[in-house]
């Protein structure tokens, strides 16, 4: 069985000038740049996001969509016991 899945991912460097991910896999396949990047300044300007002192997603520098294809040799979990 094959199983494909697209992510966006967006990358930003945080407060302590180091790139960090936000992964979005549900989102809509077909956004254009603009709306990406006016998205992830919205998410910059909110300053919600903070671990340890330093904010997240401070400056946004990338996005890319991340196709994933999986194929699976075999599955025997549903006849494990329980």
């Amino acid at each position: 069985m094959v199983t494909k899945s697209k992510t966006l991912r967006l990358v930003f460097l945080n407060g302590a000038n180091k790139r960090v991910s936000l992964s979005l896999p549900n989102a809509a396949d077909n956004l254009a740049a603009a709306e990406v990047k006016a998205a992830m300044a919205a998410i910059a300007n909110a300053n919600v996001f903070a671990q340890e002192g330093v904010d997240l997603y401070q400056t946004p520098q990338s996005a890319s969509y991340v196709e994933r294809t999986v194929t699976s040799l075999f599955d025997d979990t549903a006849a494990q016991p329980m």
